[in-house]
């Protein structure tokens, strides 16, 4: 077989030492594999690179597509830029599948039936990383959810139950409180979900979703959710199925993938010799599924499934009186190398397949946009943050068509008819509008009269409708 080549990151803390275990059990598994490694992290970091990515390793990752890399360090502040965000964006990983399974006795967990797969968002929702302080109490980050970023991957999630023979599909958001982000989200899977009647869907508000993944995973089969909800459920499941360090991670794109462990680079055991490389390993089983090499990704698999039957365990789940022997990192690559070809007696051995999973997304739908309004966000603090002050400041510049509507603070309208009591900082917005249609010319006629009358304009924020509907949330109060 004609071998394959890929790109691989030792990253940094316990990273070279986990990468060199899976590259061992890959090479005597016989995956016909080439690699070309490249520096990526911490000392690209320290060399003044804030993207923690050197120019000359874009290349070669955009070249060979397929990326196995082991855990990074980024460094605290001074705007370094995480490198996952980073290569998940610029290769457009859009989809993170990480699967989170019992291995129950083996590995101790109170789900033995648990074998749930998170699939995530992996490039908008907060992590876009659009950030700014606007006055000195108040900083914002923007959350960005798009129909086709969402169709994305929730059609991937049921393509991907549907491949691997799933029989549920369960969307987790907050639409009950985050209207127009959260709520285009479960809209979108409403929507999807019609197109698959093979599949069962749910939708599940996010906190009693995360309450189900720690209390009750073995109820779930494949969750599909957005980027920040994702990274967290999906560590809690792996913790609950029952170690961190045992889950793997993909992310996949239409052009590209990434495969690595779910955990951090863990600095303070570099060097040791007792991490776990069973999460790299994960990662590594699926490259190689999603590189068509599904029968070396079996037998690698199976050999893993077979060593932890045999109690070779190291420190993080070593039991004393279950486990046969607490073996060191490298210990265990070799009690992984020594099983290749057998099969686990008591785990359910492996069977995988090439899947090939596209995802179409539909034509962008067409609408009527309308602007009726903008909000305007302030930096005010005089007049003891007087609401009642600010608003009667604010009303001369309002027209007929733009007329001040309310004033708010964190959320909360305060202007008019404010309720007494609640804490005001620094940061306002005061909500013009009209009737209906509103040009934007009007708009930067407000915003002029506005700076006329001595008040700092931070921010503004356009309202529009959608065919008829507001695309807007309503003020608490308001």
């Amino acid at each position: 077989m004609d071998k394959q080549r890929i790109t691989v990151a030792r990253g940094d803390g316990i990273g070279p030492e986990i990468m060199q275990a899976t590259l061992d059990i890959l090479q005597a598994a016989g995956a016909p594999l080439e690699y070309d490694e490249i520096e990526i992290g911490e000392k690209v970091y320290e060399r003044g690179v804030l993207s923690g990515i050197p120019a000359d390793a874009w290349g070669i990752v955009q070249r060979n597509r397929v990326l196995l890399k082991a855990p990074i360090t980024t460094p605290q502040g001074g705007g370094y830029k995480s490198i996952n965000v980073t290569l998940r964006k610029a290769l457009g990983l859009f989809a993170n599948v990480r699967p989170s399974k019992a291995y129950v006795p083996y590995v101790s967990s109170n789900y033995p039936g648990m074998d749930l797969v998170m699939v995530r968002e992996n490039e908008e929702d907060l992590y876009a990383g659009i950030e700014h302080q606007q006055t000195r109490e108040v900083t914002q980050t923007l959350k960005l959810i798009s129909r086709p970023g969402s169709e994305g991957i929730i059609r991937y999630a049921f393509e991907y139950a549907r491949a691997y023979g799933r029989k549920r599909v369960t969307c987790m958001s907050k639409d009950n409180i985050m209207k127009q982000t959260d709520g285009l989200f479960h809209k979108v899977f409403d929507e999807v979900a019609a197109g698959y009647p093979d599949i069962e869907a749910e939708h599940m508000i996010v906190d009693i979703g995360a309450a189900r993944v720690a209390a009750r995973p073995d109820t779930l089969d494949v969750v599909v959710t957005t980027n920040l909800y994702g990274d967290i459920l999906s560590d809690v499941a792996a913790q609950v199925a029952g170690s961190v360090g045992l889950a793997g991670s993909a992310n996949v794109g239409r052009e590209a993938a990434m495969f690595e462990a779910i955990h951090g680079s863990a600095p303070r055991m570099a060097g040791k010799g007792t991490a776990n490389p069973s999460g790299l390993l994960q990662g590594a089983v699926m490259m190689l599924v999603h590189m068509g090499l599904a029968e070396t990704a079996e037998k690698v698999h199976n050999a893993w499934l077979r060593a932890l039957e045999d109690g070779m365990h190291t420190k993080d789940i070593y039991r004393e009186g279950f486990s046969r022997e607490q073996v060191s990192t490298m210990g265990f690559a070799e009690a992984v190398i020594a099983r290749l070809g057998q099969l686990p007696q008591q785990l359910t051995p492996v069977h995988f397949k090439p899947t090939g999973i596209q995802v179409t997304l539909s034509p962008a739908p067409t609408v009527n946009k309308q602007l009726v309004g903008v909000d305007v966000f302030l930096d005010w603090s005089e007049a003891g943050r007087d609401p009642d002050v600010l608003g009667l400041r604010l009303e001369p510049c309002g027209t007929a068509d733009l007329k001040l509507k309310m004033v708010s603070n964190r959320g909360i309208k305060v202007y008019p008819d404010g309720q007494p009591g609640i804490f005001h900082s620094d940061h306002w917005r005061a909500r013009f509008g009209g009737d209906g249609k509103v040009s934007a010319e009007a708009v930067l006629a407000l915003l002029g009269r506005v700076n006329a009358a001595g008040l700092e304009i931070i921010k503004t924020e356009n309202l529009y409708t959608f065919d008829g509907l507001p695309g807007y949330s309503a003020e608490l109060g308001e």
